[in-house]
């Protein structure tokens, strides 16, 4: 079966000849009339209409992003933050950035309408430090709102003011993290915090109640107003609702970027009739789905999952739907939407040791097993590439892994050893043979010399 046509509804106006970022392009589309909605209905309406869509977060974790409002301390007396998680640093990743780059109002108004909901007065876009255009245009559009009455004091006319700042990150991986962002934020090093007791909720920015929404989250948030619950309730699959951006990076012959509805797309038809299929005389390996953490998937391995009335069914790669909890029950996740595809031109040895130095130079180092964790998977990996591989080193790289995760302070002890754990899991024979292999290339290229 052939894939389905693309729902964009995030993504509708990117690339979209004669689609500018500014102000005027945004409100000749409709921009904007969502915000002088909102601030017409109650802040708890809106919150429940969000909690009732069932939106669940864009920005790797997958949690429901109208219970994570819930949580927020609002007794306190202190005041409520909201943060922009725009530190898109996930490899394979590349969504949030087109949407600040070509449709920045979108973010702001999205942004605004999730402050008012949630009695926010200052709201700040945490931006990749890699991204400086980003940050330029986002201060330009943040300006135009300001002055056009979207922003800042007296909002529309209203007695509610909120204001938006942008704070650009110094090009770290752990400031994706919601509390490692929070410290940066704060002028400190990005060590996460613990949880419990440091829930941004309760225990966020300045320690005060704090949300962290990301880039696509938060955009999700005007069309819910736009559409209504119900409506976006039948956008995608019970318990995967909406629609998910999914970045393509590889050897397939269309990379890009996509947008469908929740499950509506299969894996095999994303990579087959939407990206072209492998490169010519080449044949898919594997395929990462939800970004470089994400657990590997090997072409020709089956799983067998429950049906809802009890019995089973065996898929392959190809069939699994691209939606949060199939892809969680086929052993890996949906992540930040990042799909990375490997042919069969790929060493997977070599691909590892690639991915083990990016997590070995991003640990922030607070904890023992992922800072020490992560520089010996590094060593390992980096030793079989370039020095002397032993047949057993699949093994021993699988023990170190096993002894990070879930013994971390945040999930980076998962992101970095989920990759390496299932590489080995996965394609355990070639690293048994990598030794033999890495020899007689060599010999190979001797004889070439």
């Amino acid at each position: 079966m052939s894939a389905p046509e693309q729902t964009r509804i995030i993504f509708k106006h990117i690339d979209e000849e004669g689609y500018s970022n500014d102000i005027a392009c945004y409100q000749k589309h409709g921009g904007y009339e969502m915000l002088k909605q909102a601030v017409t209905k109650k802040p708890e309406d809106i919150r429940e209409e969000v909690k009732k869509s069932g939106l669940r977060g864009r920005g790797g974790a997958g949690f429901s992003c109208g219970l994570k409002w819930s949580f927020v301390d609002r007794k306190s007396g202190k005041p409520i933050y909201l943060i922009v998680n725009a530190d898109e640093s996930e490899p394979g990743t590349f969504k949030d950035r087109y949407i600040i780059h070509q449709d920045p109002h979108q973010l702001i108004e999205g942004t605004m309408i999730s402050c008012w909901a949630n009695d926010v007065k200052q709201a700040y876009i945490y931006i990749r430090g890699e991204f400086p255009e980003g940050a330029r245009i986002l201060e330009k559009a943040i300006q135009e709102a300001r002055d056009a009455g979207f922003v800042g004091k007296n909002i529309l006319g209203t007695d509610y003011s909120c204001d938006i700042f942008v704070h650009r990150g110094a090009g770290a991986y752990i400031c994706g993290e919601e509390t490692g962002l929070i410290e940066s934020l704060e002028g400190k090093r990005a060590n996460p915090r613990i949880k419990p007791p440091y829930f941004p909720a309760v225990l966020g920015l300045y320690q005060c109640p704090t949300i962290v929404n990301n880039v696509e989250t938060l955009c999700h948030v005007k069309h819910i107003m736009d559409m209504g619950a119900d409506e976006y309730l039948k956008i995608g699959t019970p318990n995967n609702t909406g629609t998910r951006i999914l970045c393509v990076s590889g050897h397939v012959k269309k990379p890009g970027y996509y947008e469908f509805a929740c499950g509506d797309v299969t894996l095999g038809q994303l990579l087959y009739d939407v990206c072209g299929g492998p490169r010519e005389g080449r044949t898919f390996k594997a395929v990462i789905p939800g970004g470089s953490s994400a657990k590997i998937l090997r072409f020709g391995e089956k799983f067998t999952l429950k049906n809802k009335d009890g019995s089973t069914r065996e898929i392959g790669v190809e069939d699994i739907p691209m939606d949060f909890d199939t892809l969680a029950a086929c052993g890996t996740m949906g992540g930040s939407g990042g799909v990375i595809v490997m042919d069969d031109s790929v060493n997977i040895v070599e691909a590892l040791a690639n991915i083990n130095a990016f997590y070995s130079h991003e640990s922030c180092g607070q904890c023992t097993p992922c800072r020490e964790g992560s520089l010996w998977m590094k060593k390992i990996s980096s030793r079989m590439v370039h020095g002397d591989a032993r047949p057993e080193d699949g093994e021993l790289l699988k023990s170190v892994a096993d002894q990070i995760a879930g013994r971390t302070i945040c999930a980076f002890g998962e992101a970095c050893s989920w990759p390496t754990q299932s590489y080995v899991l996965k394609f355990g024979d070639e690293f048994k043979a990598y030794p033999e292999a890495k020899k007689n290339k060599s010999a190979d290229a001797l004889e070439l010399i």
